[in-house]
């Protein structure tokens, strides 16, 4: 039997002091595609000026990367919001002049909350948050496979587990296998969803002509970073199933990554060049997410993918998966259709499904909108993260 979810549904929320909580958020970068980067900078921007000083700091920043559009957006973007922005430039995981900066501005700082994202920040945060000092330190476990890794569990059990005063899971099931496989006592790992903001307005719409789809194009779309977890061979094999009963179906892939080349020549192979396109990495998602009919997500494991929660506020029906936090998200049969990983034949019928019946496809968008407005709100992920800061600093005041 699995732990209980822990959550902070009950807890009272009581400034531990009077003076701002000196706040540092510690990931590997900022700027880039991936949900677990663009979460912790919300989260940053988020909590409240009057309680927190907050600093982000970049592990793996150069100057080289500045010149780069979407990193120089992210850091007007924290400097707009009064978050100070460290880089620390590390060029490999042992570079120690890095980390010895690191461990100087947490104790000249004297940080008092260290919140890290992902394997790598949470191992650091964990060594050198106790050396700076910082009376609360929180790892945040975003996603990985749970599968292997005798030394990763180790670490995670030995080292992050004990040393961090609560390791964040951003599903049920990642909190249970954090639990049962890693062995992490339960009362130290908690489950706060993820949450978007609200979308800006458009800046304007994307036109199927601009993409050369036609008006009557069935159009099935994912967005992703393209690396092995995403699967994304799985959905175009779907593709090569569907083109038989749908020839005017047309399935764009949105993202850059180390996946595009092979996933190009699969395209390639299967001869579905005029079928699938790779649109490689866009500023645009949100306006071209209303050109889908149907959102697909094919990954061989997940955390509580942002990607999913983007596809429900823009109203679309979403097949995925049924993979980690995703049933979380995606209520199968109501809000869209989950299906078993690595099946291309499973994955396509289900969009199939939904390709042959739109009422059904836009009711379910309907839902999908609403339930993300209810329950997955950047705000409300914010204000449990707020909360939990306040409770272990005051835990930690009153130890003395």
């Amino acid at each position: 039997m699995g732990a209980p979810d822990q959550d902070l549904s009950s807890a009272v929320t009581q400034p531990a002091m009077e003076r701002k909580l000196r706040h540092l958020t510690l990931i590997d970068r900022v700027g880039s595609f991936g949900g677990a980067e663009r979460l912790a900078v919300e989260i940053s921007k988020r909590l409240p000026h009057e309680r927190f000083e907050r600093s982000l700091c970049a592990t793996r920043w150069g100057p080289e990367l500045q010149s780069r559009p979407s990193r120089a957006r992210a850091l007007d973007d924290l400097s707009e919001h009064g978050v100070r922005f460290v880089g620390l430039n590390r060029k490999h995981t042992l570079d120690l002049r890095s980390w010895r900066r690191l461990l100087a501005f947490m104790r000249g700082e004297r940080i008092d909350i260290l919140h890290a994202h992902k394997f790598g920040s949470n191992l650091w945060a964990a060594l050198l948050g106790p050396r700076a000092g910082v009376p609360v330190i929180v790892a945040h476990e975003h996603t990985w496979s749970f599968e292997g890794g005798a030394r990763r569990r180790f670490i995670d059990r030995r080292v992050i587990g004990r040393r961090c005063d609560m390791v964040v899971a951003v599903s049920r099931e990642d909190r249970r296998r954090l639990v049962e496989l890693e062995g992490i006592p339960p009362e130290r790992v908690l489950y706060i969803p993820n949450g978007i903001p609200a979308p800006p307005p458009p800046a304007g719409a994307v036109q199927r002509q601009d993409l050369g789809l036609r008006q009557d194009d069935l159009v099935v779309g994912t967005v992703a970073v393209l690396r092995p977890q995403k699967a994304l061979d799985v959905l175009v094999r779907a593709a090569a199933i569907l083109r038989t009963e749908f020839p005017r179906l047309r399935v764009l892939v949105v993202g850059a990554g180390p996946e595009y080349e092979v996933l190009e020549e699969l395209i390639e192979e299967l001869d579905l060049s005029s079928m699938v396109s790779l649109l490689g990495y866009r500023t645009d998602v949100p306006e071209l997410l209303p050109i889908f009919d149907v959102a697909a997500s094919s990954s061989e494991f997940e955390g509580s993918p942002l990607a999913v929660l983007e596809y429900m506020e823009a109203g679309l029906p979403v097949v995925s998966t049924r993979v980690g936090g995703i049933p979380d998200l995606v209520e199968d049969g109501v809000t869209g259709l989950l299906v078993d990983r690595g099946d291309p034949g499973a994955l396509a019928g289900a969009i199939a499904e939904l390709l042959r019946d739109p009422e059904r496809r836009a009711q379910m968008g309907r839902l999908a909108r609403e339930r993300r407005r209810s329950e997955f709100d950047i705000d409300v992920t914010v204000e449990r993260i707020e909360q939990l800061y306040e409770d272990l600093y005051r835990d930690k005041d009153r130890a003395g």
